[in-house]
């Protein structure tokens, strides 16, 4: 057991290091994400680092555990396990930061949003749905830090996923959560305690 942990502290680690070599040797452009989303998939494929032992899921009344599995020190590149209940939904937001999702166990259904108005008017957009991408074990999304989607747990479920961010998600204090019916957004809220 002591070996398996230190071997994923190890390997969560080295990803860390090495996406920031990446991001310093080049500009974060969606290729060089999907080289990064690739690299998480291979990480996320390792199932036996993320299991229920190690990482209990919520209580029966919650619907989300996240744990950080490793991050630089100056508060930079992050990596999260999201143990999340069937039921969590999540309205359309940004992250302000690059991101990564893959999955471990389970399946989240991620919808992706253009925003179709000018931004000139403070607190007023509106949206237009482009796709939903079914993200699965042996799948991932990589998203760029303007970019906008939301999420769900559907069915009877608990699902693992690998988030990896490029700042802690609980330092993205100018994330906007969109209101589709309204055609509002407001800064959004992180939400769930990170564990660890």
């Amino acid at each position: 057991m002591v070996d398996m942990q230190e071997n994923r502290s190890e390997l969560a680690a080295k990803f860390v290091e090495e996406t920031r070599s990446l991001s310093d040797s080049r500009e974060i452009d969606r290729q060089c994400l999907d080289e990064i989303r690739t690299q998480l998939l291979s990480l996320a494929a390792r199932s036996e680092f993320w299991s229920e032992e190690e990482y209990p899921s919520p209580p029966e009344d919650e619907l989300q555990n996240r744990y950080l599995i490793a991050s630089e020190l100056n508060g930079g590149i992050s990596l999260y396990l999201n143990v999340v209940r069937s039921g969590k939904k999540v309205p359309p937001h940004d992250h302000t930061t690059w991101a990564c999702v893959a999955a471990v166990e389970g399946v989240e259904h991620n919808m992706f949003y253009t925003r179709t108005d000018d931004g000139s008017v403070d607190g007023k957009a509106t949206l237009t749905m482009d796709d939903v991408i079914a993200v699965g074990p042996g799948n991932a999304i990589a998203m760029m830090p303007d970019d906008i989607h939301n999420f769900e747990v559907r069915g009877d479920q608990i699902i693992r996923h690998l988030h990896f961010y490029g700042r802690p998600l609980e330092s993205l204090s100018e994330r906007k959560a969109f209101d589709l019916e309204n055609g509002t957004y407001k800064i959004m809220d992180v939400g769930v305690k990170t564990i660890g």
